[in-house]
């Protein structure tokens, strides 16, 4: 009999898209499974022959974490340590958030981690979790995701186009948009090629790079919204986290290692606004 394979926190942006992907995965979203609970996670992946496990369950909310980190804990850091107890393979979603932003040059996997966030702590602990207790890992970081579902920035911009003649968006703040159907397409030409020996990080975002006040600028005009965006300084847009200036992912391993290719942000952008 075939292992299935478990897909968690399947409501998401990503968990929906690697629905529509994986029409045979047993989907499980905290109504069904919660993962901080270890006794469930063992019983459910056993009950379930379940051999491989694409963890998309995470706290999300980066700054309701600053005042909620026992909570982003247990679902960041415990949950994944408990799907990765279970024995199954396991590809893990993480984030940009984990470094500090200070680079001038596209993150390596291996370069040293420095969070400036309760968000990216637990979003790190939950990766070292993973590595230390599952025996095949890919765990997979990723920045800026967007999609049709769920509350993003690209359905955020869409609606304040509408409703407003001008916004204002921070312009320096450095990344790559990843569209999560891109994404889930990754996930799954990796899974039949995970193996103990590239167990590890990777890094997977949308190619090219750009600021938020750029993204707001396309996400405008490939919508025909005559909404003007102005360019602003982290300064006068202040959050409770903070968050990295510069969080731009090198995915030359993710690449060579799976084969994968990967498509420019802005095509990206245009298949999903495409789907709207």
């Amino acid at each position: 009999m075939k292992d299935k394979i478990l897909i968690t926190g399947c409501n998401g942006q990503l968990g929906t898209e690697l629905k529509k992907l994986l029409p045979e995965a047993i989907c499980a979203d905290v109504d069904v499974l919660d993962i901080t609970d270890f006794e469930a996670v063992q019983k459910f992946v056993l009950d379930n022959n379940i051999g491989v496990i694409i963890n998309c369950a995470a706290y999300t909310a980066v700054d309701k974490a600053e005042d909620d980190k026992e909570l982003a804990k247990k679902i960041n850091e415990d949950g994944p340590c408990n799907l990765a107890l279970s024995g199954a393979k396991i590809i893990h979603v993480s984030t940009d958030y984990v470094f500090d932003g200070h680079n001038y040059k596209p993150y390596q996997p291996e370069d040293e981690t420095h969070p400036l966030s309760a968000y990216g702590v637990t979003k790190r602990a939950g990766e070292l979790a993973v590595l230390g207790k599952a025996k095949e890992a890919v765990i997979i970081r990723t920045a800026w995701l967007y999609s049709n579902y769920g509350n993003n920035f690209v359905k955020t911009m869409r609606r304040l186009g509408n409703e407003k003649s001008e916004i204002n968006v921070v312009s320096d703040q450095i990344g790559s948009p990843t569209f999560a159907g891109d994404l889930a397409q990754a996930i799954v030409a990796i899974l039949p090629q995970m193996n103990v020996q590239n167990k590890g990080i990777y890094h997977y975002t949308d190619e090219g790079v750009c600021s938020w006040y750029d993204f707001a600028s396309e996400i405008m005009a490939l919508s025909g919204l005559k909404c003007k965006v102005n360019p602003i300084p982290s300064s006068a847009y202040l959050t409770k986290a903070v968050r990295p200036f510069y969080s731009v992912l090198s995915k030359e391993k993710i690449k060579s290692t799976f084969n994968i290719e990967i498509p420019h942000w802005k095509e990206s952008l245009k298949k999903c606004l495409s789907q709207f």
